[in-house]
This record gives C-alpha cells, sequence and structure tokens, in this order.
C-alpha cells in the first residue's frame, strides 16, 4: 500500500477514535459532560495517539524482525509500556498538578496499572503493526516492481543489441558475395547498409519508434535483398497503413524477414508480405517458400529475440503464429498497439 493511502488511513482512524473516545460521550451520553470525564478522556485520546506514533515510527522498526517470533512479543510489551507510562505521567503525574483529579486510586500499585492498560492499550498498538505492515508490503512490492521494469529493460536493451549484429553478420555476408563476384550492385548494396545502419543506430536506443519507421526498416532490407535476387517482381508487398501515430518497438519485424530471406527459396519463387493497422491492431503476415534441406527456420537468435520481446513488452496483447512445412514457413503477428 502507498504511502498517500496510509496516511488517509491514519486520518480516517483517528477522526473515527477521536469522535467515539471524545465526541460521542460528550454529547450523546447522559451524565458524561462533567469536566473529571472530558479531561480524562482527552488524556486517554492522547495517550494513545502518541503511543501510536512512537510504536510505529520507533518500536517496531527498530524492534520486529520477521523471522524472530519473540521480536512480536518484545514489540507488544514495550509498546503496552510505553502507553501505560504516557498515560500515567499525564492522568497520574499532570492532572493532579494542574485539575486537582487523577484517574486510578493513589494506592494503585504499578504493576497493576501496567496489566490494566493492557486491554486499553492493545487495540492502538495492533493497528500500529498493521498500519506498518501495511506500509511495508506496499515498499517492497513497489521495489519488486522496479526491480522487475529494470530487469526487464535491461533484457530488452540485450536482445537489442543481439538483434543489430546479427542483421550486420547476414547483410555483410550478401554483400561480400557481390563483391566476390565485382558485382555493379555492390555499390547500391553498400549505400543501402550505410543508410538501413543510420537508421538502426539513431532508433535503436528508442523504447518505441513510428510504425512507418519500422515500416521503413523492412522496406529497406527488401530493397538491400532485391540487389541479389533474379526476380524481385516475385517479392509481393502489401501495405495498408492508416495510422500514422502508432507506436512499436523497434527491430521487431526485422527478423522475420531476415528468416525469410536467409532460409527462402527465390529461384523463380518470391514471398508475401501483407502489412496493416485496422483498429491500431498491427496485422503482420509473411509467407515464404524454405530452400530444399533447409535447417529449421524456426530456429536462430532472431526470432528467439522477438519471442521474448513480445512476452516483455506485449504481454496479453499479442498473438504469434508460426507454422512451417517442409516447402513453407509463414508467421501472422497481431499486435495491440493501443
Amino acid at each position: 500500500m502507498k504511502k498517500k493511502q496510509i496516511i488517509w488511513l491514519q486520518i480516517i482512524y483517528w477522526s473515527l477514535n477521536f469522535f467515539g473516545t471524545v465526541i460521542t460521550p460528550l454529547y450523546f451520553l447522559d451524565r458524561e459532560d462533567d469536566l473529571q470525564s472530558t479531561v480524562l478522556r482527552i488524556t486517554f485520546f492522547l495517550s494513545g495517539i502518541i503511543t501510536f506514533y512512537i510504536c510505529y515510527l520507533i518500536i517496531i522498526p527498530k524492534v520486529f524482525r520477521q523471522e524472530k517470533v519473540y521480536t512480536v512479543i518484545l514489540s507488544f510489551f514495550l509498546s503496552i509500556l510505553c502507553f501505560a507510562t504516557v498515560r500515567y505521567l499525564m492522568e497520574e503525574v499532570l492532572l493532579p498538578v494542574t485539575f486537582g483529579f487523577r484517574n486510578y486510586n493513589e494506592e494503585t500499585g504499578l504493576l497493576y496499572y501496567f496489566f490494566d492498560n493492557i486491554y486499553y492499550g492493545c487495540i492502538n498498538v495492533f493497528i500500529a503493526g498493521i498500519m506498518w505492515l501495511l506500509e511495508k508490503f506496499g515498499v517492497i512490492e513497489t521495489e519488486r516492481q522496479k526491480l522487475e521494469q529494470e530487469r526487464n529493460e535491461a533484457k530488452i536493451q540485450a536482445l537489442k543489441t543481439q538483434i543489430n549484429p546479427h542483421f550486420i553478420f547476414n547483410t555483410l555476408n550478401n554483400i561480400y558475395s557481390l563483391v566476390y563476384q565485382n558485382s555493379e550492385k555492390a555499390l547500391p548494396a553498400i549505400e543501402e547498409l550505410s543508410q538501413l545502419l543510420r537508421y538502426s543506430t539513431k532508433d535503436l536506443e528508442k523504447d518505441f519508434i513510428p510504425l512507418e519507421k519500422e515500416i521503413g526498416y523492412l522496406e529497406s532490407l527488401i530493397e538491400l535483398e532485391k540487389l541479389r535476387i533474379k526476380n524481385p517482381e516475385l517479392l509481393m508487398i502489401e501495405k495498408k497503413i492508416n495510422h500514422s501515430n502508432l507506436n512499436i518497438s523497434p527491430m521487431l519485424l526485422v527478423p522475420f524477414v531476415e528468416n525469410a530471406f536467409k532460409h527462402g527459396d527465390f529461384s523463380g519463387k518470391g514471398f508475401t508480405m501483407k502489412i496493416s493497422d485496422d483498429n491500431k491492431t498491427l496485422n503482420f503476415h509473411l509467407q515464404n517458400f524454405k530452400k530444399q534441406r533447409s535447417k529449421d527456420s524456426l530456429s536462430g537468435i532472431g526470432i528467439g529475440n522477438v519471442k521474448k520481446r513480445l512476452e516483455i513488452l506485449y504481454p496479453k496483447r499479442h498473438e504469434l503464429n508460426i507454422s512451417e512445412t517442409e516447402t513453407e514457413f509463414s508467421v501472422d503477428l497481431k499486435i495491440d498497439l493501443k
């Protein structure tokens, strides 16, 4: 429970306590309007509130230890002793001097006084313990959530740094092949890569980027891959984006396209990619033909990292279906971007 909520609980508790202890007997009960009764009820209330905060702020935090049972008994004993001491000083020492009367008989022993006040003090001590525990658990929960958030952020950053080198490695292999063949496509490929790296270097540091920019990554990647494909016209791309203000985590879709080019069969074949954002929900579909004797296209760093990032960033807000046959591979991904 948050600190502000604890404070409001205390305000409500002491308001009700004051009303029940002082106001109600004064105005609603017969023969309770004399000065002595009113003063004693006020001193009882003040003893309770003083003891409450000594218990709440000092005794329980300093003495109580969850793993040691005896500290519960010790905390209770010290709290009741505090209540009895404060009440004794106010009613048996201060009142006789100021008002000329006391609450207990003058012959009352200290031991009897202590045990008699266990009953009167235990309620405030119990409430102080409950509120301290609520605040303690609230602090623990806040720290747990903070650590969980920091852990998730660290995971996401780690996964991003894994995705980026993986993409560069695949692309450099393609460019190396073009350079080795002295292909005139090599220079355009290097230019496309440099532009793509400028995007990734600037945007990977952000938690979210515009969806259109993520799609721009895909289009740049596809243009780069077209340089080495004999029939680039077979790459069928359908894009229908209606909400330009939607954001998505960077480099979340790129691994699927990378995977298609890495394991895909483009010998007279292509792939189909469809992207839309109907109802502010990203719908991503990718289908491609597989190379013969291709390794399991579900394996690798990229796809595994996407799954982990989706679980962290979009829990219960995404649906990922990946299917694979001997000849085809398809991905259907839906993400609620609202």
